[in-house]
């Protein structure tokens, strides 16, 4: 029971006597024993007294009910002024169990800077930032998930083995930003497969694989939380109930510190269009998406560069997404990146953002 109701409560409790001696001078006015007042033999000054005597008792009924009425009103704006302040109250509690979460996000958002673009709506809140780093160019996706209905990992073309640009599922689905997700394996007849572990909707698309060769599942469980690491059996992923997520190497940060790298992913390439997804630690989502100019490995960022930049933002915990020519950001129907193949590439997963 909330505070308001148990005042309403007490104030009805208090009232229930004043309420019932109110009925009883009622009924007291409406009894009058006409019988006595008619009986046979009954002389004048009887009559006269009775009537005098009842008259008294009507002034005096008359004046206790006035009485019960004030303290009755009284009551009532006594307990209209506690309600409003206990409404009052409440609302400052509220506002300042708030505070903190503001004050936080007001810290990790000046960080990145002024956004170049903003949305917001009852699903999603969406601030798109520039970085502008001395050895790469590149974006910052800051979301806060409000409801299941803002993000959707979906395949390409929405069937296995298809694939589609990111900007075309962002445009086929009307959502106002997508980013692409996990890697791909082409099969000899040219169909695009998702790499290992792909859940979508709670369903593991094509089974679970193992993590093998540093390979990570990198996803959101059904509380809208980032998920992701190694997993040796699917009962272990199972455990952190996931609603969507793909695979890629590898990860960057964990619990707030830097992981090791793998060798092959500091140098080949060394430098890369890449696609991070982060989160910090209320659970926003923070994508990174950096260009590069071509596939040489002499342009874009290296991870460990982007290791320093998200422990610089605040940044909880890190995964590198498939990288490349694969990076895209979509934000209202144009790209906002540049792509390092020089055109969109076609994707076998993208994470999209809706209002």
């Amino acid at each position: 029971m909330n505070p308001i109701q148990q005042i309403n409560r007490v104030f009805l409790l208090a009232c229930a006597p004043f309420l019932g001696m109110l009925i009883w001078l009622l009924m007291i006015n409406a009894n009058v024993h006409i019988s006595d007042l008619t009986r046979p033999g009954a002389s004048s000054f009887s009559l006269q007294q009775e009537t005098e005597l009842l008259n008294a008792k009507l002034v005096t009924a008359n004046s206790d009910a006035v009485q019960t009425k004030s303290i009755i009103e009284k009551y009532f704006e006594l307990y209209e002024k506690s309600t409003a302040e206990v409404s009052g109250m409440l609302q400052n509690a509220a506002a300042g169990a708030a505070k903190p979460g503001i004050i936080y996000d007001a810290r990790i958002t000046a960080k990145l800077g002024t956004p170049m673009k903003q949305a917001s709506s009852g699903n999603i809140d969406l601030k798109l930032f520039t970085l502008n780093d001395d050895n790469y160019k590149g974006y910052a996706l800051k979301v806060n998930l409000k409801s299941d209905k803002a993000i959707k990992l979906v395949l390409g073309k929405d069937k296995m083995g298809s694939s589609e640009t990111t900007l075309d599922a962002a445009s086929r689905y009307g959502a106002i930003a997508g980013v692409n997700a996990g890697g791909f394996a082409d099969d000899s007849k040219g169909r695009r497969f998702p790499l290992d572990t792909t859940v979508i909707n709670g369903k593991y698309l094509n089974g679970f694989f193992p993590s093998n060769n540093d390979t990570v599942f990198i996803g959101l469980n059904k509380d809208r939380k980032l998920i992701g690491g190694k997993f040796r059996s699917q009962a272990e992923l199972d455990k952190l109930s996931p609603l969507m997520g793909s695979t890629f190497v590898p990860t960057l940060l964990k619990n707030g510190g830097k992981t090791s790298i793998p060798y092959q992913w500091q140098s080949s390439p060394a430098r890369a269009a890449r696609t991070i997804m982060a989160n910090y630690k209320n659970d926003q989502l923070l994508f990174i998406v950096t260009d590069g100019h071509d596939e040489s490995g002499n342009s874009g960022a290296t991870l460990a560069e982007l290791q320093d930049k998200m422990l610089q933002l605040g940044v909880v915990d890190a995964y590198n997404l498939d990288g490349g020519g694969s990076t895209t950001l979509i934000w209202g129907g144009s790209v906002i990146n540049r792509p390092s193949d020089g055109k969109l590439r076609p994707l076998a997963t993208h994470f999209l953002f809706f209002k």
